[in-house]
């Protein structure tokens, strides 16, 4: 059974209503002057006498007044009038007679704060998410750079050049402190020149503080939403959720969100190629040694591996046919354009149309500056041919793209 009130101890008794009127005065006394601090002090006090145990509780109950008391002496000046900190006054003093407590001696530990946001504790907090970090050391936000790689394969480089590459093989589109990727390519056809993009690498180096290293890799037909190890995520240090993968579209279209290095990245398929966008901080595109020269997306393709879209080998699908088929995705006619029309008439394939495409859209969401989203270059494209039965014959390609 239960001890009655009457055994119950005057220690036991008289704090367990202080407890509760101090309570009472923390919940319901937010009229309290802003510059009054009693509220702070009774939630202290509470919080140091809500589990005293043992056979030293008497001792520690009497450091909490003492703790109690000095933080009300401190708010003296500025609680002048006010009920809640009076009262709190008085209940001490009560409680210290009936606890045979007394006015000197030791008081109970501070509890430990929370850094506020602007001191040192931020940057411990923000290390994993580069674009709070960059604005917190530089007071303003990060620059941004976009690169892509897609069809022939196309590139377009962070500073904006485009260029159209065979580069059979495998080489680095990226190579930095804290990126590596490399393409895959093969011929599109038998005794071409032209190449598309039939494996990606993405490695996502080791970063102490927030991601274990990590590697991405898709081939055609197999665009997975994880990473070889088969997680999603960065890992299991603190900033692992800084580095996610999501799939867009299933076999279609995967996003890696790297927030601890302020990046972005699509990867594509679209037919039998894939193709990758990023958008990426300036510092982090910055961030390779001399010996990290070979870099499509910074250096564009070697001149010896670049090939001249305006002549197009012609295949099973005539210039002005491509024409019309890019001209239903591509309104406007710049390399994107000319990209399409090149990697139709080149492949005989339909579906590179939908890597342009794709490649575009990606540039509208991830291209820092939408003046510079598209990019026209003069004499780059296709000679036109012109075709009895256009009309007709581009239509039922138009059909057959739908399917």
């Amino acid at each position: 059974m239960g001890k009655s009130a009457r055994s119950m101890s005057p220690w036991y008794l008289g704090s367990t209503c202080f407890i509760l009127r101090a309570l009472f005065l923390l919940l319901f006394c937010r009229y309290v002057s802003s510059q009054c601090k009693i509220l702070r002090c009774n939630s202290e006090y509470v919080a140091a006498t809500l589990n005293l145990r043992g056979s030293n509780k008497n001792a520690a109950y009497c450091n909490a007044l003492r703790s109690y008391s000095h933080c009300t002496r401190k708010t003296a000046r500025t609680c002048r009038g006010d009920l809640a900190y009076h009262s709190a006054v008085h209940g001490i003093e009560d409680l210290m007679i009936q606890n045979n407590c007394s006015k000197e001696g030791p008081t109970s530990p501070p509890r430990p704060r929370l850094p506020a946001p602007n001191h040192q504790g931020f940057e411990s907090l923000d290390i994993c998410n580069y674009e709070k970090n960059f604005f917190h050391k530089n007071g303003r936000p990060p620059a941004y750079q976009h690169c892509a790689a897609f069809g022939d394969p196309h590139i377009r480089t962070f500073h904006d050049d485009f260029h159209t590459c065979r580069v059979e093989g495998s080489w680095p589109l990226l190579d930095n402190n804290y990126l590596f990727v490399q393409a895959t390519s093969y011929p599109v056809a038998k005794g071409s020149n032209a190449t598309v993009t039939s494996k990606l690498t993405i490695i996502f180096k080791n970063m102490k503080e927030c991601i274990d290293q990590k590697v991405y890799q898709a081939e055609i037909d197999n665009l997975p939403a994880a990473f070889e190890d088969g997680s999603v995520n960065g890992g299991e240090r603190p900033g692992g959720s800084s580095l996610t993968i999501q799939e867009r579209l299933p076999g279609q279209h995967v996003e890696i969100r790297a927030v601890y290095i302020g990046t972005t990245i699509a990867v594509r398929q679209a037919g039998r190629q894939l193709s990758f966008s990023i958008r990426t901080a300036e510092q982090v595109a910055r961030s390779f040694t001399e010996e990290q020269d070979l870099q499509l997306c910074v250096g564009g393709c070697p001149p010896s591996q670049r090939l001249s879209r305006s002549k197009c080998r012609h295949g099973s699908i005539a210039v002005e046919m491509a024409r019309v088929l890019c001209k239903e995705k591509l309104p406007v006619e710049d390399v994107y354009f000319q990209s399409c029309v090149f990697d139709v008439v080149t492949s005989g394939d339909i579906n590179f149309t939908l890597a342009a495409h794709g490649a575009l859209e990606d540039a509208r969401v991830f291209h820092p500056d939408a003046e510079k989203l598209h990019i026209f270059q003069t004499g780059a494209g296709c000679h036109h041919l012109s075709l009895p039965f256009l009309s007709i014959t581009s239509s039922l390609l138009a059909i057959q793209l739908h399917f």
